[in-house]
């Protein structure tokens, strides 16, 4: 066997042993292969007498609870990596328990071996992220922990939150499913009791959180199979093909970021780009495509281009934006 194969078994190992759950398409991802070469690796674990399984249901692989690797010292670049989320990365996002995540990186690094702890300082000092916009939310260690313990024993919580819709203050309770983070803010996944539907509830609107008596018993929330294909957290339950042009001012840029999972580019020959999603729902995608303004157009659906010329208009014509209101 190959050494850089080798390390790769290793690092699969190591990957399988977090428990989470891992398709093999998520395997091939976090260890920069292809499928098939995820499928002889865990072949070869297999064959060595290490014991995983998989989960048809879900399509995701795990190894048995029982087979521990032994701790292995951090490479560099493990080190590095790991620093850098701690140090810069929970200020670059709306981190909960930051105060926990300096102290764990703090215990790391004084355990490094001393060359490399003088690598990531050096290189710690020369790298610095700007902080994406995010809600102000001074409750979110509390709010997170009191939910991912709901969560975990599967209580249901009640909640005292900020409604938009309804532009006031309301009281829900949930079965809590997941947490998620999405478009620079926290969200809480769970089941309404009023009407058993699933609620997604910004934690930056949540003022108190309450665990109350009663249990709920259910199937694993499979995220996955929740978005399907939304553009990003709200499915609408409808598909759509959309398709957008851009013009060479930001072509690149667009093209450059993998927005969502179905997306196909083509560049035109003036410059500009035609982009395409398939998504579940247009509300979603419509505040994004608004946010370039002028540089794209709306080739299809007939009804998305609707909406934006609807918007535009309304923009256009409220009293508070004319120039003869200044």
């Amino acid at each position: 066997m190959k050494r850089n194969r080798t390390g790769r078994i290793i690092q699969l190992l190591a990957v399988l042993q977090t428990r989470h759950q891992y398709t093999a398409a998520d395997l091939a991802t976090v260890l920069g292969t292809s499928r098939r070469t995820v499928f002889r690796d865990l072949k070869s674990l297999q064959e060595a007498g290490v014991k995983y399984r998989f989960n048809q249901r879900v399509g995701c692989y795990a190894t048995d609870s029982r087979f521990l690797l032994p701790p292995l010292a951090l490479t560099l670049e493990e080190a590095l990596a790991l620093l850098l989320l701690v140090y810069k990365g929970r200020i670059h996002i709306n981190f909960p328990l930051r105060q926990a995540a300096l102290t764990a990186g703090l215990k790391v690094e004084n355990n490094l071996r001393p060359e490399i702890r003088r690598y990531c300082a050096c290189t710690l000092r020369t790298v610095s992220l700007q902080p994406d916009p995010m809600p102000v939310q001074e409750l979110l260690d509390t709010t997170f922990s009191q939910i991912q313990k709901a969560i975990m024993v599967q209580r249901t919580i009640s909640i005292h939150c900020y409604c938009p819709k309804e532009q006031r203050e309301i009281d829900m309770e949930l079965n809590p499913y997941h947490l998620l983070y999405s478009r620079h803010a926290w969200y809480l996944l769970g089941k309404s009791k009023a009407d058993g539907r699933i609620n997604s509830v910004k934690l930056s609107y949540i003022k108190n959180v309450r665990i109350l008596d009663s249990n709920f018993i259910e199937k694993p929330f499979d995220l996955r199979d929740y978005l399907g294909r939304a553009w990003s957290m709200l499915p609408e339950g409808r598909l759509y093909n959309i398709k957008l042009r851009f013009l060479p001012e930001v072509a690149y840029d667009v093209a450059n970021v993998r927005w969502h999972e179905t997306q196909i580019v083509h560049f035109e020959d003036d410059g500009s780009a035609i982009v395409e999603f398939r998504v579940d729902g247009l509300k979603e995608i419509t505040w994004w495509i608004l946010s370039y303004g002028d540089q794209v157009e709306v080739l299809a659906p007939r009804v998305l281009r609707q909406r934006i010329i609807q918007i535009a208009q309304r923009i256009a014509n409220s009293p508070e934006f004319t120039p003869s209101s200044r």
